[in-house]
């Protein structure tokens, strides 16, 4: 029964302290923060956890390392208010995936995405069709910002009073870093012949060369080739 009772008392006690400390750092928004903040919480979470759940460990040895953590985190964020490099530093910067409509191959095998991750994220914002995005940049916090093409993004057809289509495909990614994608191939009953026309009609020869293909709602296929490595 005393066991019981420390286990509550630390518990309560951690659980006062990780909440008077979380206000004293401030708050943001859970869409707002960066993978350090993320981290951040974690580990101080598994401070208290290890407080709570190891008798060996002190209270006033689990309390003291997350002030110290605390007041770290505080003082990086207190340098990164007043300093662009420091935050540069430690919460990364936004980057630019789609710049004016280009898919930007570097950018994306550099944060480690694949293409189906970004047609993903896209999706996400409502945006199916590659082709009608500007603009698309991966944020500090993770979160993809979409800035859509001004005729895709300012007039709809109810603005012009044009009667709805149905659309004979889905968009859809058909090759990926010149690898064919199988089961659209088999959704929608399309042929390796059908594949080399639309290479041949987009100057390619082989889908090697080939960074990423998207079937368009029209029933065409929307080619990027592969950048050469520099």
């Amino acid at each position: 029964m005393e066991g019981i009772l420390i286990t509550i008392f630390r518990t309560v006690l951690g659980f006062a302290f990780l909440l008077f400390l979380t206000r004293l750092l401030g708050k943001k928004q859970l869409g707002e923060l960066t993978f350090f903040n993320y981290a951040t919480g974690i580990a101080m979470g598994n401070i208290v956890g290890d407080m709570v759940v190891h008798k060996e460990i002190t209270v006033l040895e689990s309390l003291s390392a997350l002030s110290f953590w605390a007041l770290s985190v505080f003082c990086i964020e207190f340098i990164n208010r007043h300093s662009q490099k420091a935050r540069k530093l430690t919460n990364g910067e936004p980057v630019i995936l789609i710049k004016k409509g280009q898919i930007r191959q570097k950018e994306i095998k550099k944060l480690q995405l694949t293409m189906d991750d970004l047609l993903m994220l896209l999706r996400i914002h409502s945006v199916f069709d590659i082709q009608e995005v500007e603009y698309a940049i991966m944020e500090r916090n993770g979160q993809l910002s979409v800035l859509k093409k001004p005729l895709n993004a300012s007039v709809t057809k109810e603005d012009l009073q044009i009667e709805p289509r149905v659309p004979k495909f889905i968009p859809t990614m058909l090759i990926s870093n010149g690898k064919k994608i199988a089961h659209p191939f088999k959704e929608f009953n399309l042929t390796d012949e059908w594949l080399h026309e639309q290479l041949k009609t987009a100057g390619l020869q082989h889908i090697d060369e080939v960074y990423f293909a998207q079937l368009t709602e029209e029933g065409k296929v929307f080619f990027v080739k592969k950048e050469k490595s520099s």
